[in-house]
C-alpha cells in the first residue's frame, strides 16, 4: 500500500497559483455557505455529495477548501479512496483566506446581489 500525501497551501499560495492559472479551486462547503460568500473562481462541489471522479480538472491540479480545513481534508480522503496518491487543500479554509484580506465574493442578504470585496 502506498502512502497518501495531503499537501497544505497557505491562502496566499493558493491565490498566487490561481492567478497563474495553474489550479482549479474546489469549495466543498454546502451550496448555502458558498452562496453567502466564496472565493472568486472557486467551484462548488459539496462534501455531502462529493465525487472525486467528477472533479473538473482540465489537466490542472485541484486545491480543496472549506470553512476551516476540516471538510477539505475529508474530501481529500475521498480522493485517496478514489485512487489519488496526493491531494492539496488550503490550510485554515475560507476563514484564513478572509483573515489574509484576499478577495471574496459576498452576497448581500437584502438584495441577493453578489459583490466583490477586495
Amino acid at each position: 500500500m502506498t502512502d497518501k500525501t495531503l499537501h497544505e497551501l497557505s491562502p496566499a499560495d493558493v491565490k498566487a497559483r490561481m492567478d497563474a492559472g495553474d489550479v482549479v479551486v474546489i469549495d466543498v462547503r454546502e451550496p448555502k455557505e458558498y452562496g453567502g460568500e466564496r472565493i472568486p473562481g472557486a467551484l462548488n462541489f459539496p462534501l455531502s455529495t462529493f465525487d472525486a471522479f467528477a472533479l473538473p480538472t482540465g489537466g490542472k491540479e485541484i486545491i480543496l477548501h472549506c470553512g476551516v480545513g476540516k471538510r477539505s481534508a475529508m474530501a481529500a480522503q475521498k480522493c485517496f479512496e478514489g485512487g489519488a496518491a496526493e491531494a492539496t487543500h488550503m490550510a485554515g479554509g475560507l476563514g484564513a483566506w478572509k483573515q489574509a484580506g484576499l478577495p471574496l465574493i459576498v452576497t448581500d442578504p437584502e438584495t441577493g446581489q453578489p459583490t466583490l470585496r477586495s
